[in-house]
C-alpha cells in the first residue's frame, strides 16, 4: 500500500526592508556638519522645489562631498523629513520657553507671545508646508501629527496658566488660539491690501482679548 505524504506549504512573508533615516551626528563637528547640510537643504528646497531639487546641487550649496550628504542623509525624502522634524523641533521649543515663564504673563502678553511663535518661523514653516504637500503620499512626519502635537503644547501652556481651566476647555482654546497663530502668518505673508497693519494690529487685539476675558 502506498503511503501518501502531505504536505503544507508554508508562505512566509517577505520582510519589508525598514525605511532609511538620518544619521544622527555624535560629536559637534558632526552636528555643525549636519546643520549646514540642512541650510542647504532648505535652500535649495525654498528655491527650486522639492521635485527639482537635487542632491547633488544640495551637496555643492553645502560645500560639501556628495558622500557626505549620503552619509547623514541617504536620500532626499530624509533630507525633507529632517527639516520638516526640525522646523517642528524650533516651535516646540519657542513654546516651551512660553511655557516656563506663563505665570508671569497677563493675558495681553500670552497672546502676543503666542501668535508671535509662527510668526517668527514664518520662512521655516513655509517650507516645510510645501515639503508635506510634495510629498503627502510618502512616509514621515505628517501635517495633522505636527498640528496635534502643538495643539497640546498650547493647551499644556492654558492649563498652567489658569490652574482651574479644564483639560476639555482647554483643548478647545487651542485649537481656536493655533488657527489664529496660523492665520497671523497669512495676514503678514500678504504682500498687499489695504491697511494691512490696521488688519494685524485687529486680529493681535481680538486674541488679546479672547485671552483677558477667560
Amino acid at each position: 500500500m502506498a503511503s501518501e505524504k502531505s504536505s503544507s506549504a508554508i508562505t512566509v512573508p517577505a520582510q519589508q526592508a525598514a525605511p532609511p533615516t538620518a544619521k544622527e551626528p555624535k560629536r559637534k563637528r558632526g552636528i555643525a556638519r549636519v546643520a549646514k547640510l540642512l541650510d542647504a537643504g532648505a535652500s535649495v528646497f525654498a528655491e527650486q522645489g522639492y521635485k527639482a531639487a537635487t542632491m547633488t546641487e544640495i551637496a555643492a550649496r553645502a560645500g560639501a562631498p556628495i558622500g557626505s550628504l549620503y552619509q547623514f542623509f541617504p536620500n532626499k525624502d530624509v533630507l525633507a523629513d529632517a527639516l520638516v522634524a526640525r522646523y517642528a523641533e524650533h516651535v516646540e521649543a519657542a513654546l516651551d520657553r512660553i511655557r516656563a515663564q506663563v505665570s508671569d504673563l497677563d493675558g495681553i502678553q500670552l497672546a502676543d507671545r503666542l501668535l508671535d511663535v509662527l510668526v517668527a518661523h514664518a520662512a521655516e514653516r513655509s517650507l516645510a508646508l510645501s515639503l508635506l504637500d510634495a510629498r503627502w503620499e510618502q512616509p514621515g512626519v505628517r501635517p495633522g501629527v505636527l498640528r496635534e502635537s502643538l495643539r497640546r503644547r498650547v493647551a499644556d501652556i492654558l492649563m498652567l496658566w489658569r490652574p482651574g481651566l479644564v483639560e476639555e476647555q482647554a483643548q478647545v482654546m487651542s485649537v481656536v488660539l493655533f488657527q489664529a497663530m496660523k492665520s497671523l502668518v497669512q495676514l503678514h505673508e500678504e504682500k498687499r491690501y489695504p491697511g494691512k497693519a490696521e488688519a494685524i494690529a485687529h486680529w493681535r487685539g481680538w486674541v488679546q482679548r479672547y485671552l483677558t476675558e477667560i
